[in-house]
């Protein structure tokens, strides 16, 4: 579907409807621009029609070229695999659009940050606290993502307000931001009425590090190894979705043979966070053998990405139009004698685990997210895929991943029982698509080019071993960067856990909390 069709479908539910500029800037990317009058029923219809939840929603401060702010919401058509981005010109006198919230909930933390970071209101929105310039240490009217911030102005500070549920024999109960394990920083408010939870308020920006303004005036070609440092357990496929976007704005094809190396590595993250969630979530039920087995095989794949690339955690492989090394024999007769040995070791892990009993108790109907409720919140990846709602980037825009018929794992329950399934099937068939383009890699090497940037905008995406990784690139005439956008899929999914829990137990949660396993540190960039 091009972009004619895409008017056509908007005007069968909205006869008036005027677009001031339709564009396919890239093959997988249409551009529509529109006034701000229009804007969110524009976004409304794509929501209904295609259907997508707000993959992003951001803010571009434009006032130096045209005295304007520009917003930016994108939506993804899987089946024609496609990234629909609607965009709209906001004056700078009065910043402020329709909000989105009341009618598409994956719209809403997308509103508040545009608020606090670009003091741009989204009428309308029903919550407009802050999310990472915490109220206790930044004074509001500072908005640090404007191009002329240039130094925090003292104003007062004030106090976080929690949500209160009301009632007799409500109490509350927070955790955090400290933990006792080696995990980030988020705090929990818990309401409960006995001892089940009926409502759980998660806080995060803990980590907040101003990431997407690090970016901005840094060569592409740089910014790379800043990419790969946004969220450390995801390092590679933040270094991808970057490299992707940078590659589109430059007009660059990567070779065949460097699109597999790149599988090869993703899939690889994918394997050792996969089976260091399970033995997370055997650390959480106190089954200790089962947990330290699984650390035994996640440092056993740790180690095959040190003897394939010299990086742990696959960094600094990644480079704007290939990769930095390759794989030669020797190295395609270590990759298959070493998943050998870790397919018949995570085989045992699943027998250990599927024949406890007390185990399956534990995760069995705990922690159920619907398929509605995911639905209507724009849950997006693994827990996704774990309520019945089949989206993974490896399907619609396979790539190389349709050379190796790859396959999409899908779950009905939406518990922490089937969110352990999916990383079971998930874990089993990287190993396979890991054998699958190693098998393929022919013996060219793939030649570094220099890439030419230009002014021009771009989408850079891949599957992540959470979900997909977005990434917006926007660069000047001498190639530097404008705006970076990044969105983890954590930030879609954290609102998912607060469903997830209700009607469960304190007890329960830290399983609960590792089934989802999402990101801090990617979330409050």
């Amino acid at each position: 579907m091009g972009g004619t069709e895409i008017i056509s479908s908007i005007k069968k539910i909205l006869p008036d409807f005027t677009a001031l500029l339709v564009e396919q800037r890239h093959p997988d990317e249409i551009f529509i621009k529109v006034s701000p009058q229009i804007f969110k029923d524009t976004a409304l219809v794509l929501h209904k029609i295609l259907p997508s939840p707000v993959m992003m929603l951001f803010a571009v401060d434009e006032r130096k070229l045209g005295g304007v702010f520009t917003v930016n919401a994108v939506f993804v058509h899987l089946k024609q695999a496609q990234w629909i981005i609607v965009s709209m010109d906001i004056p700078q006198e009065d910043p402020h659009f329709d909000s989105l919230a009341k009618n598409m909930h994956s719209a809403t933390l997308f509103e508040r940050e545009i608020w606090e970071m670009f003091g741009i209101e989204p009428k309308g929105n029903p919550d407009l606290r802050r999310m990472n310039l915490h109220d206790e240490v930044w004074p509001p009217g500072n908005f640090p993502l404007r191009k002329d911030f240039k130094e925090m102005q003292a104003r007062g500070l004030s106090e976080f307000k929690f949500n209160k549920v009301e009632g007799v024999g409500i109490f509350e109960v927070p955790v955090g931001p400290v933990h006792a394990g080696i995990i980030g920083p988020g705090h929990f408010h818990f309401s409960v009425a006995g001892e089940p939870i009926v409502n759980l308020e998660i806080r995060l920006g803990f980590t907040h590090r101003g990431v997407e303004k690090l970016f901005e005036g840094k060569p592409c070609v740089e910014a790379i190894r800043l990419a790969e440092c946004i969220s450390g357990d995801n390092s590679f496929a933040y270094s991808v979705a970057f490299a992707i976007a940078a590659e589109k704005i430059s007009g660059m094809l990567i070779s065949e043979h460097a699109a597999y190396l790149r599988g090869i590595f993703l899939e690889l993250e994918r394997m050792y966070n996969h089976v260091n969630d399970i033995g997370g979530m055997a650390t959480d039920v106190g089954f200790s053998f089962p947990a330290a087995y699984a650390a035994l095989i996640k440092e056993a794949i740790l180690q095959l990405n040190e003897k394939l690339t010299a990086s742990r955690y696959l960094k600094k492989v990644n480079v704007i139009g290939g990769v930095s090394i390759d794989i030669d024999e020797s190295k395609k007769t270590i990759i298959f004698n070493s998943l050998e040995k870790i397919k018949k070791d995570f085989e045992e892990l699943i027998k250990i685990l599927n024949f406890s009993v007390s185990f399956m108790d534990r995760v069995d109907a705990t922690g159920t997210l619907i398929k509605k409720t995911a639905q209507d919140l724009g849950i997006v990846g693994l827990v996704a895929r774990a309520s019945g709602i089949p989206t993974d980037l490896r399907k619609y825009f396979p790539g190389v991943y349709d050379q190796a018929k790859f396959k999409m794992m899908t779950q009905e329950g939406g518990d922490v029982l089937s969110r352990l399934q999916i990383r079971f099937s998930e874990f089993t068939e990287s190993c396979r698509l890991i054998e699958e383009f190693t098998r393929k890699l022919n013996d060219c090497r793939h030649t570094q080019v220099n890439p030419v940037f230009k002014q021009a905008s771009a989408l850079g995406y891949t599957e992540g071993w959470r979900g997909p990784v977005l990434c917006w690139l926007k660069t000047d005439s001498n190639g530097l960067i404008q705006r970076c956008k990044i969105v983890d899929p954590s930030t879609h999914n954290w609102q998912g856990l607060s469903y997830a829990v209700l009607g469960n137990i304190i007890p329960d949660f830290p399983l609960c909390n590792k089934s989802f396993n999402l990101s801090y540190s990617g979330n409050d960039l």
